[in-house]
Order: C-alpha cells, then structure tokens, then sequence
C-alpha cells in the first residue's frame, strides 16, 4: 500500500505564511521525479508550529495537488488524543491515502496508553489506512515491537510503521512479529538496511532536494541489483550526514533556499543555522554537484 519513495516534504514560508505557490511548484517536482508520494505535515513539514487552520489547508492542498498523479501520506499525529482523532478525520475527509500517526510526545504514555491512543483513532476513522510513527528520539517514548504487534493484529486499518528508532534489531523483531506489517524507513542512512530487513520503502528527507537518486536506490533494489544499491547507498550516505548536522528540518530547509527550491523561512523556536554547520551544508552539496 505505502511502498517506494514518500518525501516528507518541507512547509514553505513566506514571510512566515504557508507559500503555497512555492508549494505547488515542490509538489509538481516531486511528481515529475517519480515519487510514490509525499508526506505533509510531518516533522519535516514543521508540524508542531502550523495552527489548526493551516494544518488542514496544507493538507487539502496536497490531495488538491497530487490528485491522480501519487499518494497523500498526511501527518495527523499529536499529544492529544482527541487533536489526533480530529487530523486523523480531516485527512479522510479530504481524501489522503493514508494518515501517519505519530505517537504522543512529551506525555511519556505507558505501552497501554499508547496501544489505547492508537486504537481509538483507528476504531474511530476505520475508512483510511493507518501508518504508526515511531520516533522516541523526538517523543521519548518507543513503541515497542510488542505493542505494534497488537495494534497491528487488532486494527485492521493500522496497516504500518515509519520506524525512527534507529534500530535495525527491534525492526527485525517487528517484522518477525507481524510478517504482514508494511515496515518503512524514517530514516535516510537506513533505506537500505531496511530494504534488506523486508521493508516496503522510505519517508524520505533527503528526497526534498534530490528525489531522483532515492527513487533510483529503492528500484535498483527492487530489481535485485544489490551490488548497485550499495554503490548509491554510499555516494548519497555524506550529503545524508548533512542533513542532520543541525536538528531537521533546519538543513534540508536551507538547502532546498539554496538551490532556489523556495524561500529560506523556518518558524520559531527552530531558527537559522550557525554560519560553521552552515558552511559544511554549502561543502557536501557542492560535492554531490547541486551546487557550483
């Protein structure tokens, strides 16, 4: 169902409003790349600083945007159950393909709380699948493989996960429990290992900028050319590095204003690079040939 190549794809600002002439336009790139889909208001699309109001326009947007050409992976998670029921319907009612849920952040619910958090937006909205968000690097909390496992067997719409947790280990141990899950990599350094652990594909950061080479890494695995997949793993793994030498989505954002893909404009608290991370961003572009 969510299977290849989804960017997470940046907000663009403008004088700190949602530019949604830029949008289109990064939408319309992202399509012409070969994507499977793009995934708004997540992490990357700074999320946590969109007002209601212009969480659901963005998310019209996207399906307004995309209709017919790929698929809509909406963020629609919170910290409230009831905020996250209520995304979680818009993203249905505007017609996204799917509604990724991340888990409660600061809270820090038990492996009950967050079983019972889960099950009620699935039981609630049953009409949309649903892609669990595990990342207890920004959450605190990790949802365990045995917690998957029960949402996964009781939620027939809760159909997979975007796995942050930077461990290939508890991935294998949630594929072992749940063979039919739909494993995805929310971690670009990890695309291929998670390939290789039977995962379905990325959410994808790196691809905002360059959409072409992750689309190339995931079908040349498909293909069963591994010896190739490796040799792209390797040449992308640096500008992947650069990606987060400051917290995301600082550094794909400035990149993305340095390739003229949008205005450089972030939203407090997340705010400019310093000039020495700044510097080094400039270098691994440059290396990889995006920038002269």
């Amino acid at each position: 169902m969510f299977s290849g190549v989804y960017t997470a794809i940046v907000t663009p600002f403008k004088n700190n409003k949602v530019d949604f002439d830029a949008f289109g336009k990064l939408i319309e790139s992202q399509y012409k790349s070969g994507v499977d889909g793009i995934v708004p208001c997540g992490t990357t699309g700074e999320s946590p600083t969109l007002s209601y109001e212009e969480h659901e326009l963005v998310i019209e947007f996207c399906v307004k945007n995309t209709r017919g050409k790929m698929k809509v992976l909406a963020g629609t998670g919170s910290n409230s159950t009831d905020e996250a029921l209520h995304l979680t319907q818009v993203a249905k009612r505007t017609g996204c393909d799917g509604a990724l849920v991340v888990s409660p952040y600061y809270n820090k619910p038990t492996q009950n709380g967050l079983y019972l958090h889960f099950k009620t937006i699935a039981d609630a909205v049953v009409d949309i699948p649903i892609v669990l968000y595990n990342i207890a690097g920004r959450t605190s909390v990790n949802i365990e493989p045995i917690t998957m496992a029960r949402l996964f067997s009781d939620c027939r719409n809760i159909v997979g996960v975007k796995e942050a947790s930077g461990s290939l280990a508890q991935m294998s141990i949630i594929k072992s429990l749940s063979p039919g899950i739909e494993l995805i990599s929310g971690d670009d350094a990890l695309t291929l290992p998670v390939l290789s652990l039977g995962g379905t594909g990325v959410i994808s950061v790196l691809s905002n900028i360059i959409p072409h080479e992750i689309v190339s890494l995931v079908k040349t695995f498909e293909k069963g050319d591994f010896k190739e997949a490796n040799k792209i793993h390797y040449k992308l793994l640096p500008l992947v590095n650069s990606m987060f030498i400051e917290t995301n989505p600082i550094p794909i954002k400035t990149a993305a204003a340095l390739l003229g893909l949008c205005e450089f404009g972030l939203r407090l608290p997340m705010c400019e690079m310093n000039e020495f991370n700044r510097i080094k961003l400039e270098k691994a572009l440059k290396d990889f040939g995006l920038l002269r």
